[in-house]
């Protein structure tokens, strides 16, 4: 086992991060930390408590390595979001209604709405699984569930966002695929 000494350095050399290197992430990820806490969470109070609660953890010293630093970052905002929002296979919350008689001009806008309007949890592992990248089998972990509950949550999300998108006066006559593709992506770094 690698133990942290003092000295900042493993026995094998590598360097941990230090409280400094994860504020500066928080501060240089800053839009996108908070975009993803407001994504999971659905909610701009909550967003704020996970990003800070996120922020005072990683401040409070990880023995991490610092070339891992900036994912885990993304790790504890999604954690404290789970914490905050304790999304459950099977049970349904209050997600945000979509309204698309509304006019949403851009792409990203339909795009958010439609993740938007998911249920919690299915919100959850469409965040985590489709734009985090986190494998089925880390999901599962982190959100105490069955690797079936991950599949089926990221096929109902897929299936409602598609239903949303086809809906959009904004996105007819595109290929919905690659715009809410192209839009998430572009809120996330936006």
């Amino acid at each position: 086992m690698v133990s942290h000494q003092s000295d900042g350095y493993s026995r094998r050399g590598l360097e941990y991060a230090s409280a400094e290197d994860f504020c500066r992430i928080f501060h240089q990820d800053m839009d996108v930390l908070y975009w993803l806490a407001l994504t999971l969470t659905g909610e701009a109070g909550n967003a704020e408590r996970c990003f800070l609660a996120g922020l005072d953890e990683c401040r409070e010293g990880n023995a991490v390595f610092k070339e891992w630093a900036r994912s885990w970052t993304r790790r504890v905002v999604i954690k404290n979001a789970i914490r905050l929002v304790s999304p459950a296979s099977g049970a349904t919350g209050s997600p945000a209604a979509v309204r698309l008689q509304e006019k949403l001009t851009s792409p990203a806008e339909v795009a958010l709405a439609a993740l938007a309007n998911l249920q919690p949890f299915d919100r959850f592992i469409f965040v985590m699984s489709v734009l985090e990248g986190y494998a089925d089998r880390d999901c599962a972990t982190l959100l105490a569930c069955s690797i079936v509950d991950v599949i089926a949550a990221r096929l109902k999300a897929l299936q409602e966002i598609g239903r949303t998108l086809q809906l959009s006066p904004t996105l007819q006559g595109t290929n919905h695929e690659s715009q809410a593709s192209a839009a998430l992506s572009e809120a996330e770094v936006a």
